[in-house]
């Protein structure tokens, strides 16, 4: 049947690889596409291992789009280094701000990166700024991103001159991070029921809230196991 490629056939593969490569780089640059431009810099990471040129159009989406997949992984080769931009955490903070505020499937992600950033103040000059890490916490956490949510339950409970300790909030954003399958965020929810920390001592909750780590850890012990099987 026309239109079929034979995966069988070396050549023939190389040609609709090849072929791919020149349609996305045209939707990127002619057409001005940004979904292109992702679709061009995922083809030379995962089908060419040209990292450098990755990068350049990564920079590219990012900078002239906004792309917020783009800007985040542009954002973890600045990180990292990969493709031979410049190793900087300032630069990959940059980078994951700008993918956080604007709307995509990574968004979420970068909110946390940005939050862990500011959290260990690595990125900043100024040092640790527990009010950014709380502000990106929330982003995460509300787009459903339990170690956000776990993280800021953290900040919570530890306290800073610039966030107040807060047991019930802290109760509140560990109890969301359990309900999104978070181990330690079930452990620390049961803990505080039980000793009432932030809320009234609740005996049934505690205990509840205690199962659902057990259950979630088992879980994650049986997954490891299929893994390494």
């Amino acid at each position: 049947m026309a239109g079929l490629i034979n995966f069988e056939d070396e050549n023939e593969v190389k040609e609709f690889l090849d072929n791919l490569g020149v349609e996305y780089s045209y939707q990127c640059y002619k057409e001005k596409d940004p979904e292109g431009c992702q679709r061009l810099s995922d083809y030379l990471e995962g089908v060419k291992k040209n990292y450098s040129q990755a990068a350049q159009v990564l920079k590219h989406n990012c900078e002239n789009y906004s792309h917020s997949e783009s800007c985040y992984k542009l954002g973890a080769y600045h990180v990292t280094g990969k493709g031979g931009v410049t190793e900087c955490l300032k630069s990959g903070y940059a980078c994951f701000v700008k993918a956080c505020n604007a709307k995509g499937k990574k968004s979420v992600d970068a909110c946390h990166n940005v939050g862990l950033l500011a959290h260990d103040g690595r990125a900043l000059e100024g040092g640790p700024d527990p009010v950014a890490a709380r502000q990106y916490y929330k982003k995460a956490c509300k787009g459903g991103f339990a170690p956000s949510c776990f993280n800021l339950s953290a900040l919570y409970i530890q306290g800073s001159a610039e966030v107040n300790q807060n047991m019930s909030k802290a109760l509140k954003y560990a109890v969301r991070s359990c309900d999104l399958g978070h181990v330690w965020g079930c452990a620390n929810a049961s803990r505080m029921y039980k000793l009432g920390d932030g809320t009234k001592k609740d005996e049934q909750k505690a205990e509840e809230l205690k199962n659902r780590a057990k259950e979630l850890h088992g879980q994650q012990k049986e997954q490891q196991l299929k893994f390494g099987e």
